[in-house]
């Protein structure tokens, strides 16, 4: 299942969530919906990667990702795209700049969980990506308090926004960022690949 690049208008604020989604589960629907209320956002674009380079593993085949994301996803605001596979690309940041170049006038927000926050700055050019659009941060079970705690949040700490004005982050010059908390939930696709016959 391919979806093409998705259509944006200038001005459009829209979430992006990039991850393998291996499998995708109702957590990351619950991250997307929450950060389409709480940052007002227009849509939320999951960004299924051709794969991670900081896993050992390789995801399960492309388009079986991309199918059984769509499949959860069913909500016209959340867009499943595998871009960075159409473009060519596997590092976040190379993605980031491409979405810029393409969608002039956008206003994009980086979505990731707690748990992402705290291995950022082993990321591939993490401060560019900090630099180049405002990031919120969704809690994650066991990964909250040491994502307050990590090196990305200390550098960045004067450029995190209280999560009272999380709705005005998607305005905000970066570098900015903010930490939602969310109701918990246990899932992850580690956990439910595990589980699986």
């Amino acid at each position: 299942m391919r979806t093409g690049f998705p259509l944006a208008r200038p001005g459009q604020r829209i979430g992006l969530l990039g991850g393998s989604f291996d499998p995708a589960h109702d957590g990351h629907l619950a991250i997307s919906r929450a950060a389409l209320r709480r940052l007002r956002l227009d849509r939320v674009w999951w960004l299924v990667t051709p794969g991670n380079p900081l896993k050992r593993h390789g995801p399960a085949p492309l388009d079986r990702r991309m199918d059984t994301a769509a499949r959860l996803a069913r909500d016209p605001r959340i867009i499943v795209t595998d871009l960075e596979t159409q473009l060519g690309l596997r590092m976040t940041a190379d993605t980031v700049a491409a979405l810029r170049h393409a969608y002039p006038g956008v206003r994009f927000v980086w979505l990731m969980g707690s748990d992402n926050l705290v291995q950022f700055h082993h990321w591939d050019r993490w401060r560019q990506i900090a630099a180049s659009l405002p990031i919120a941060v969704m809690a994650r079970p066991g990964s909250r308090l040491q994502a307050r705690g990590s090196v990305a949040a200390g550098i960045l700490r004067p450029a995190r926004l209280p999560e009272a004005r999380a709705a005005l982050l998607a305005d905000a010059r970066p570098p900015a960022w903010v930490l939602l908390n969310l109701p918990m939930s246990p899932l992850s696709s580690t956990t439910l690949r595990e589980a699986m016959p």
